[in-house]
């Protein structure tokens, strides 16, 4: 009887069910977001797989036979995100779909490895994530100089800044996460306050191209970025450890980042790192160890439509600066450089001595981004930093513990921008920024202040687009504006005042006479113009040709400016001129790419000529009560920049692959004709990897870097040495021998488990020991460069 009643139940169900209404039908467009054209073969399906279709020539497209009910359909098409929509089907329903079909713009950076990307004319070279992770225990800098065209400059091994084509500091802009670092990068002893261990992917744009960014980019600019956040429910993480055995310490770094499906994300990160004395081949760098802290927090709301995000950053760095660098008295100094000995080689400590430096900076950011329909898309960003910076020197008695420079920079940004990008042929983007930034020098150091107490004003109009003139050739062109305003108020001794012959150029900035010291108040206003024009030739997807020109202004900053008394960190004196105009940048370059499959190249001639260039030389020894000092001065000159980056590679067999690159940049005063300071040595960089997927993702890479020398230095300087009682030559600018180093890096990898995976890496860096000196280190004067080092990584990812 049950099985009776079940039947016809069944047979009930059945029935009613076909006789349901499943006659309606759904149909519609699928159009672009941006511009509403429409997208031919889009996929557009249930869930279930039971229906599926696609859009025709026009983007349209017809669904018959439909119940009145709501259906979940997935539609996709290439290029595009993968959308779900819920539809409410009656009768005859009509729908109009709309995708992002467009590459998102230049700041939002998608890093396929380590390659060649083309944001416009300019060349753009990116570190993916594995590239960064390489260099965990090192710095920004050193994962920086595997690009050809990067050099860095250095003050040991824990303070390095990167120079792009041969140009540093102040010419060279670094965007962490979407802001603009502002951290004193003026110093040659500064390196940036960043924790690389924060970053998915470093970008560089070689030249000034990148206007968005600042029209005083003469060298070039860096971006830092962020890994997108993934509209899924996921938790997910990965720690580093590294073990380091040039110094006997390592660091560690971890994150974790939680993302929803409705946009949401966290994401927190933290690292610490922890090196005492380096040493080089021979002996004990006494004073050299490092002690950093970083962490980071970023949450937000993306959407398509409309996101905002919150991020905040901590960096704090206690730093250490070889012993030897600092002498007492003009023989010294003439002993330390000429005999190229050190002065102090103690035994081995973890201890962080003086001379050395304290850094702590903070940053906060909050963006927001809008797209309109049709339009485009129209972001807002403020953000925060604080800046402090100690320097200690070597003091007697209780002094000793006290700073010697302690600098406070604060600084307020405001910037917006729109972009219009609903037309396929061209697009057009616009922004501008409003900054507000003090510094502010503690007098409780006791000594006479290097820089002062300023304000500055910026703000700052640009107008950037690109044209497509057909498949293959696209021009772009930009133009910026900025304003620079800056007030300070800076005491001078009365002798050093007229002895740079202010008095007679400067005397209305005087607003108090103490005798001795004047008290000034210099206000300077600066307007600076910069653009760019450029043309790319794309014949296919294998080869491209980019010809720019860029022309950039860049105003002097507070140390070329004000500069005025011993610099402590640095061991010298330095001398800023009042006098200082804005510099000029006409730079040319040309590249070419080419893609064979199986090999390929690069090379990218250019030319830098720059008016008014600020650079910073030796000029002489001043005697003080603590000693002597070399005494280095800024002043401006007419330059040139020649230079080329070229780049091969070739995949000898599919495990087998080799990389080659050579940079060189020749500098010239021409006002002198003499060669500019500080210009990189040319160098030749060869690798061969070998790479086994199904042996547990195992590479092996043995790596090669010839370092030539530099010839083309400027003059020594003759001193006069109380020991001998006669001037001597000082052979402050002499060039050290060129230099060949060899390295290693293994890597393989370890599933634990369905989702969790173990990375050991073995990297060995100069590999046979070998002494040297580099150019661009500071401390060369002092000592050799680091000896080999060991470095033990693993990686967990969860």
């Amino acid at each position: 009887m049950m099985k009776v009643l079940f039947i016809a139940l069944f047979c009930f169900t059945v029935s009613f069910a076909l006789a349901q209404d499943c006659k309606s039908s759904l149909s519609g467009v699928v159009i672009d977001y941006h511009d509403k054209t429409p997208l031919m073969n889009a996929n557009i399906q249930t869930l279930d797989g039971g229906i599926k279709i696609i859009t025709d020539i026009n983007g349209e497209f017809t669904i018959s036979n439909l119940c009145d009910k709501t259906y979940t359909f997935e539609i996709s098409h290439p290029e595009c995100s993968t959308t779900l929509l819920n539809v409410n089907i009656k009768g005859k329903t009509n729908i109009d779909i709309k995708l992002e079909h467009h590459l998102e713009e230049l700041e939002e950076v998608k890093v396929i490895g380590s390659s060649i990307k083309q944001t416009n004319s300019a060349q753009e070279v990116s570190l993916d994530v594995q590239k960064l992770e390489e260099f965990s225990s090192g710095t920004l800098g050193d994962a920086l100089s595997q690009i050809s065209g990067v050099s860095i400059l250095s003050t040991g091994a824990n303070i390095v800044k990167p120079a792009i084509h041969g140009l540093n500091g102040s010419r060279v802009l670094l965007l962490n996460n979407g802001v603009r670092m502002q951290d004193m990068e003026w110093g040659d002893e500064h390196a940036p306050n960043v924790d690389l261990n924060a970053a998915g992917s470093v970008s560089v744009i070689k030249g000034a191209s990148a206007l968005q960014y600042g029209g005083d980019a003469i060298g070039g600019v860096i971006l830092m970025e962020q890994l997108p956040f993934t509209k899924t429910d996921s938790l997910y993480g990965k720690t580093i450890l590294n073990g380091v055995s040039n110094g006997r310490g390592g660091s560690a770094s971890t994150e974790l980042v939680r993302t929803y499906e409705n946009g949401w994300f966290l994401k927190g990160q933290a690292s610490y790192k922890r090196i005492g004395d380096r040493e080089a081949p021979d002996y004990i760098l006494s004073n050299t160890g490092i002690q950093e802290i970083g962490a980071s927090l970023a949450t937000g709301k993306n959407l398509f439509e409309w996101g905002w995000n919150l991020n905040y950053s901590f960096y704090d760095a206690e730093i250490a600066i070889l012993r030897s660098s600092h002498v007492g008295n003009v023989d010294d100094l003439i002993r330390s450089i000429n005999t190229q000995q050190p002065l102090f080689i103690r035994p081995f400590t973890y201890d962080l001595n003086n001379p050395r430096q304290k850094v702590t900076h903070h940053l906060a950011k909050l963006s927001f981004y809008k797209r309109f329909e049709g339009l485009g898309k129209w972001n807002l960003q403020y953000d925060f930093q604080s800046n402090n910076r100690l320097e200690f020197d070597v003091r007697r008695g209780e002094s000793d513990d006290r700073q010697s420079l302690d600098l406070a920079l604060t600084t307020h940004s405001l910037t917006t921008d729109f972009k219009w990008d609903a037309n396929k042929n061209y697009e057009f983007k616009t922004g501008l920024l409003l900054r507000y930034q003090n510094n502010f020098a503690d007098p409780a150091t006791g000594i006479r202040r290097l820089i002062p107490d300023y304000d500055k004003y910026d703000a700052g109009a640009f107008i950037i687009g690109e044209f497509n003139v057909d498949d293959n050739i696209t021009l772009d062109a930009g133009l910026r504006y900025d304003f620079s305003k800056i007030d300070a108020k800076k005491f001078y001794q009365t002798s050093r005042w007229e002895e740079r012959g202010y008095d007679q150029d400067f005397q209305d900035l005087v607003i108090d006479d103490f005798g001795n010291q004047l008290l000034v108040n210099p206000i300077f206003d600066y307007h600076n113009f910069s653009g760019s024009v450029g043309l790319q030739y794309r014949k296919n997807n294998f080869s491209t040709l980019r010809v720019n020109y860029a022309l950039a202004q860049r105003a002097p900053n507070p140390a070329e400016l004000f500069s005025d008394g011993l610099h402590q960190s640095a061991a010298r004196i330095e001398l800023g001129d009042l006098r200082l105009a804005s510099e000029t940048s006409h730079k040319f370059s040309v590249a070419k790419e080419r893609d064979y499959g199986s090999w390929g190249y690069s090379i990218e001639p250019y030319i830098n000529l720059v008016s008014d260039f600020m650079l910073l030389e030796p000029t002489g020894v001043e005697f003080t009560i603590r000693g002597a000092f070399p005494v280095w001065s800024y002043r401006q000159t007419r330059a040139r920049l020649l230079g080329i980056d070229a780049n091969i590679y070739t995949e000898l067999t599919n495990n087998w692959k080799t990389d080659h690159s050579f940079s060189i940049v020749k500098g010239k005063d021409i006002s002198k004709e003499t060669a500019l300071i500080n210009i990189p040595s040319a160098n030749f960089r060869n690798s061969l990897s070998f790479n086994k997927e199904n042996w547990k993702n195992l590479e092996l890479r043995l790596s090669s870097e010839y370092v030539f020398r530099q010839n083309e230095v400027p003059d020594n300087l003759i001193v006069f040495s109380p020991e001998q009682q006669q001037e001597v030559l000082l052979e402050i600018n002499t060039a050290p021998e060129a230099y060949h180093l060899l390295n290693f890096y293994s890597k393989a990898e370890f599933d634990l488990g369905k989702k969790n995976r173990l990375t050991t890496s073995l990297i060995v860096n100069n590999l046979l020991n070998t002494n040297f000196r580099n150019y661009l280190n500071r401390q060369r004067f002092f000592a050799d460069d680091l000896g080999r080092n060991i470095i033990l990584q693993l990686k967990f990812n969860y």
